[in-house]
């Protein structure tokens, strides 16, 4: 059985003023006063993933929008000039290294002469000396030749963090500097930053909830940061959101901001009905009850209960009761 709507009014109705007591007028209750704002999704860390070395850039393997891990290659780099270098370095330790032969057999010779009396000590410490030369000159090849390998080695363009790509500013084959940016990161997570007019800055307060709208409905976060510098008579804020979304980052969503409390007088939203375009509560008057045209306001949550702002039509005091109207 489909009960009429006034059983529901008459239910939110006694829900407001139990039975069991004196029916209470209508006292001004204070209301949270929001602002809406638009709000930029904005990730915690933005990094440039920048070049180590300048040359040609060979191998770009992302694009915007792709996912990356820390320290994932997206790119590598060829400078040609330090591969001719490696090959020079190559051909004098070659060289170097037959020296050191060399040297060796005719330092292993002058010791047998020396044993046989035949060679001097003076003529095998020269000989000794010419292996000492030949072994740093080598050692020293070979330190320049691991410094052209990490600089080869650092030709590989690596994700400065797991993210998302969100600009790749150069394309393959391109030449390149180093230190200039290949591609920029998007990472750590979003958050909402967002601006508000400087005479809201006092009522902006870390810990805050903010309701966030997206599409017809709406979500809360938290106001983690409110910073204390002031640009252009805007104060900027962070709003944590769980659950936010990288896929467009720098997007613009809605908020609404906590700005200040008000008194207002507020009715349940099933006390009102409207008939002629007007529309009405029941009020308790002299003689019985009586409808009273009124000029609703915004409707609000409050407890749990629909609740509407009566702008006109009510006072302190006026004692809401069931409406008799068809």
């Amino acid at each position: 059985m489909r009960l009429p709507s006034r059983f529901f009014s008459l239910a939110l109705l006694s829900l407001a003023y139990p039975a069991t007591a004196e029916p209470a007028g209508l006292q001004p209750v204070p209301v949270t006063e929001w602002k809406a704002v638009y709000a930029e999704v904005t990730p915690r860390d933005r990094m440039p993933a920048r070049a180590r070395l300048g040359g040609t850039l060979v191998e770009l393997s992302v694009i915007e929008g792709d996912l990356v891990t820390s320290g994932q290659a997206i790119g590598r780099i060829v400078d040609e000039k330090l591969e001719f270098q490696m090959t020079a370095l190559d051909a004098q330790q070659g060289a170097l290294q037959a020296q050191m032969t060399n040297a060796k057999s005719e330092l292993a010779r002058g010791e047998s002469l020396l044993k046989q009396g035949v060679a001097t000590e003076q003529g095998l410490d020269a000989l000794r000396t010419r292996v000492q030369v030949l072994e740093g000159q080598l050692a020293a090849l070979a330190a320049q030749a691991d410094v052209l390998a990490q600089q080869i080695k650092d030709g590989t363009v690596l994700a400065p963090a797991a993210g998302r790509v969100l600009d790749v500013p150069v394309s393959k084959g391109a030449v390149v500097m180093p230190g200039e940016a290949v591609a920029t990161i998007a990472g750590g997570g979003t958050f909402l930053r967002l601006q508000v007019p400087e005479r809201h800055a006092g009522a902006l307060h870390q810990g805050d909830t903010i309701q966030i709208s997206e599409g017809d409905a709406t979500r809360s976060g938290r106001l983690s940061r409110v910073y204390p510098l002031i640009q252009n008579g805007r104060v900027t804020a962070d709003v944590d959101l769980a659950g936010l979304s990288d896929a467009f980052v720098d997007a613009r969503i809605l908020v609404r901001l906590p700005v200040g409390q008000r008194e207002a007088l507020m009715v349940p939203a099933a006390a009102l009905h409207a008939r002629a375009g007007l529309d009405f509560v029941t009020v308790q008057g002299s003689a019985g009850p009586v409808s009273r045209a009124v000029v609703p306001g915004d409707t609000q949550v409050i407890d749990g209960a629909e609740m509407v702002e009566i702008l006109s039509g009510l006072q302190p005091g006026d004692v809401l009761v069931e409406a008799t109207h068809d």
